[in-house]
């Protein structure tokens, strides 16, 4: 967790690094409930590259995740590609997504259902085994997009 940790303090940094306040679109979706209050946007567009922050997967209802580790992955990609398409980018435009992942065994559940969201080449990715995530979840997704040029 501690990697993890420097690795989101480092994109972050990047993603300041030269860039003024005008330089940068931060992204927050509308969130169920509790929610609401978290200190942090779901992506930080800096130029023409997308911060996407970690994504889990909870059931709106409940605030927890699904009893299917399926529906799981299904709702983490569904907000990941919600909050790219909300920058203003598509899922063809993300170059690299680190999943983290409770159970590794869900390692081929969790690609049957990722390989639904492209169509085409893949980004780079990682699959990382960790002992805990947010609100029992099985996996948290987090990643880079990069505008193409028009």
């Amino acid at each position: 967790m501690k990697q993890r940790a420097i690795f989101v303090g480092l994109l972050f940094l990047l993603a300041c690094l030269g860039a003024s306040a005008a330089d940068r679109k931060f992204v927050v979706k509308p969130r169920p409930g509790d929610l609401k209050a978290l200190p942090f946007s779901d992506a930080v567009l800096v130029g023409n590259t997308l911060y996407i922050a970690g994504h889990i997967g909870l059931d709106v209802k409940t605030g927890m995740p699904p009893a299917s580790a399926e529906d799981e992955a299904k709702l983490v990609m569904d907000g990941v590609k919600q909050t790219v398409e909300a920058a203003g980018l598509s899922m063809d435009e993300v170059v690299s997504l680190q999943v983290f992942c409770t159970d590794l065994k869900l390692y081929d559940t969790f690609n049957g259902v990722y390989k639904t969201y492209f169509q085409g080449d893949y980004p780079a990715r990682a699959f990382i085994g960790v002992d805990k995530l947010v609100r029992n979840g099985r996996f948290e997704v987090q990643g880079i997009a990069v505008k193409k040029s028009q």
